[in-house]
């Protein structure tokens, strides 16, 4: 018994957690795997649909990453968990409201929004940030209606991470290719019939220091209709990356130069497409054509160096070039938005938390019931694993809690109060069981074909798969 008798099976602990991503069912699953505590979880979500960028982020071509779902799925079979998809934090429910109902609420809110590369003519017609395209092609609905002109023959990636690597090798693609993957109908189409021939990906630090993975680099290399290109030059590991690789030996990495290394030697196969891969450079300016669109991205050869913290980090130098290209994605980084009525570091892009106790940003005193975990809670690092031990540091200091009588103290902590607060204020909100009928509905609309799936991309065709008008 707690010290406010919270956590037995007449008083069970109420847990709302704000957003179903990879992050918002670990904390989930970690709460109801303690023994300590009865717990009743219930998930918010924006989306009608769950599992956050796992279906809306990772790459269509990349099914078995995708496969994780089904861990989560037995999470969602627990009957102490319930769903409320469609129902979104600040216009249909308040902090306030939940407050009301619950003990405890953890944002799970991942980092939504990507950084500016803080050059002139970012804000140009083709310039466009690379997560959009990624929601664009998964069928996000809020996404669904974008445009992006892809008569261009050439494009340019910036930056060397997971999301740039997807965007290259998902413009990189034939539609035999794409037809194996559930990417959106009208993506597919768009992408199979594009004008695009070349696809730089940009790096400002060398081939050492490049964030994305051996099997993703590999994989580059093995694209149908696509051939890869390193300049030699740029492909060699710089003074400053020999030494400090010297001094912090890495196979992997040591690995991945050799990848990148025979590429630089191998000659073009004679493919229709080619995806160059540049180092040591950073865009400078995005210089517009004779239609106020991107035509040209003027760009600078960097130089790397180590810093006082052994840190190596790139500088410009005085050479620079122009790449002739019509469409621009920015890869370059993320940050969390602020939710509603919860303390926020803009500059880190954060909740203020400590160990994922949400803090008041002044006197950093615990904000007593509210918690964070993932990408809103450390900043957007590591893979959807990564998100499993940082869930469960939250979920500690969540039961912690409990064990003091730090909560907060709901005036109607039930479930049905709670389905009660969500009916009225969303009557059409998609509960798990809604989701499995959707699920089911896809998959069964993908037959006949090697598709995993064929995606509803709109609320509204979601509403009438399910019957509702």
């Amino acid at each position: 018994m707690t010290r406010n008798g919270i956590g037995t099976e007449d008083h069970p602990l109420r847990v709302a957690i704000i957003g179903s991503g990879p992050t918002g069912f670990y904390t989930a699953g970690h709460l109801f795997k303690q023994k300590d505590y009865v717990v009743e979880v219930d998930v918010y979500d924006r989306l009608p649909t769950p599992f956050g960028l796992v279906r809306g982020g990772v790459a269509p071509d990349h099914q078995k990453i995708k496969s994780v779902t089904k861990a989560y799925d037995r999470i969602a079979v627990n009957p102490r968990f319930r769903y409320y998809g469609g129902v979104e934090l600040g216009s249909d429910v308040t902090l306030e409201d939940l407050s009301k109902h619950y003990h405890q609420i953890v944002f799970c809110v991942g980092a939504q929004v990507d950084r500016s590369m803080r050059i002139p003519g970012e804000d140009l017609k083709r310039s466009h940030a690379a997560t959009e395209f990624v929601a664009w092609y998964n069928g996000h609905p809020d996404y669904r209606d974008r445009e992006f002109d892809l008569s261009q023959q050439t494009v340019v990636v910036v930056g060397v991470g997971n999301v740039a690597v997807d965007v290259c090798r998902i413009l990189c693609r034939s539609r035999e290719e794409l037809e194996r993957t559930d990417i959106a109908d009208y993506a597919l189409d768009a992408i199979a019939n594009s004008n695009v021939e070349t696809v730089y990906m940009l790096g400002r630090r060398g081939p050492a220091q490049a964030a994305f993975s051996n099997p993703e680099i590999k994989e580059l290399g093995e694209l149908e209709v696509a051939d890869i290109r390193v300049p030699e030059d740029e492909a060699e590991l710089d003074e400053a990356s020999k030494a400090f690789l010297a001094e912090h030996p890495d196979p992997g990495t040591e690995h991945k130069v050799e990848i990148l290394q025979q590429y630089a030697k191998e000659k073009r196969s004679g493919k229709p497409k080619h995806l160059v891969l540049r180092f040591c450079v950073s865009p400078t300016k995005l210089v517009a054509g004779d239609d106020g669109g991107v035509a040209k991205v003027e760009i600078v050869k960097n130089e790397l160096y180590l810093n006082e913290k052994g840190t190596i980090r790139p500088r410009p130098t005085d050479e620079h070039e122009e790449i002739e290209a019509g469409l621009v994605f920015r890869s370059v980084g993320y940050y969390g938005v602020a939710l509603p009525g919860v303390p926020f570091r803009e500059d880190w892009g954060v909740i203020p938390n400590d160990k994922g106790r949400v803090v008041e940003l002044d006197s950093k005193e615990p904000v007593p019931g509210l918690y964070c975990a993932g990408w809103i809670k450390r900043g957007p690092s590591g893979v959807i694993g990564t998100n499993k031990p940082d869930a469960l540091e939250t979920v500690q200091c969540m039961l912690q809690d409990v064990a003091q009588g730090k909560t907060l103290d709901p005036a109607a902590p039930g479930v049905d109060e709670a389905r009660e607060l969500v009916r009225e204020r969303k009557p059409g909100y998609f509960s798990y069981d809604d989701w499995k009928k959707l699920d089911a509905l896809e998959i069964e609309r993908a037959k006949g074909t090697e598709r995993p799936r064929v995606k509803f991309t709109s609320v509204k065709e979601m509403q009438a798969a399910l019957g509702r008008t």
